[in-house]
């Protein structure tokens, strides 16, 4: 089974304080540390489970500049056997139409069986995955959280409102967004990074792609963020001291107050 996983580079929350930048137009990204996103990291996890029980290869690959190497390297000393990088001057502010646009390309001339994502990243949308698969005309699932193989086909599990799991029976080729607990992911460890350190990871700009270069990027974007802004504080929390039976007390007439019991 050959699997492609997309990946992509943000800030890491657990190393950095997030502030928005004067103008309110992005973060403020100097000083910036930098790792592979969380939903990313379970999908190439689960890309290299299937890969070890079935047999194939797992590439990851992900759109950005230079810096972006460096999370394709990471999933490599994860275990994934090759790394893409799609970049190119003119994919700078792709939205997801167009980051969705560059991967549909790297899928067709790869030929995979199983496209994986995260389920979002730092932007929140949500869409690559969906809008992938719409793009492809495959069959696709969201919020994954367990894959079995059969007989060439996959099932999959599907986390749901109110805790409730769904199950489905999907055809190859497919495009399946993961959720985080789906499993565990290896420790990386120093050795595995130096191993992959001079391994040559192929760059495809526009050219490269067959992509007019003003259906992708800023160009190309039919959503343009308009402003990033920090929301007003409201009232602070209320904090209630005292005994249990006190602390339960006073927080039953709060609820009362505001209409949560009556």
């Amino acid at each position: 089974m050959e699997i492609l996983v997309c990946v992509k580079r943000v800030p890491d929350t657990a190393e950095n304080e997030i502030e928005v930048n004067r103008d309110g137009s992005d973060i403020e990204r100097d000083d910036l540390v930098f790792s592979v996103n969380e939903w990313d990291n379970y999908a190439v996890e689960e890309a290299l489970q299937l890969r070890d029980k079935v047999g194939g290869s797992v590439t990851v690959v992900t759109v950005g500049d230079e810096a972006c190497e460096e999370v394709l390297r990471r999933e490599m000393a994860m275990g994934a056997d090759k790394g893409l990088l799609l970049s190119d001057d003119a994919f700078a502010g792709s939205d997801g139409r167009g980051v969705a646009t560059l991967l549909k390309v790297a899928v067709e001339k790869g030929g995979y069986d199983l496209i994986l994502t995260g389920a979002q990243a730092d932007g929140g949308g949500a869409q690559v995955g969906g809008m992938l698969a719409a793009m492809l005309d495959y069959p696709f699932a969201s919020l994954v959280n367990k894959i079995e193989v059969t007989d060439g086909k996959l099932t999959v599990g599907r986390e749901i409102e109110g805790g409730n799991q769904e199950m489905n029976r999907i055809e190859l080729p497919c495009v399946l967004s993961i959720q985080t607990g789906i499993n565990e992911p290896r420790y990386v460890g120093i050795r595995g990074i130096r191993k992959v350190a001079s391994l040559e990871i192929p760059t495809h700009g526009a050219g490269d792609l067959g992509v007019d270069p003003a259906s992708v990027g800023a160009a190309g974007a039919k959503v343009k963020r308009l402003d990033y802004f920090v929301p007003d504080l409201g009232e602070g929390a209320d904090m209630l001291d005292g005994s249990t039976e006190e602390i339960v007390a006073k927080l039953i007439e709060l609820l009362k107050a505001k209409g949560g019991l009556k």
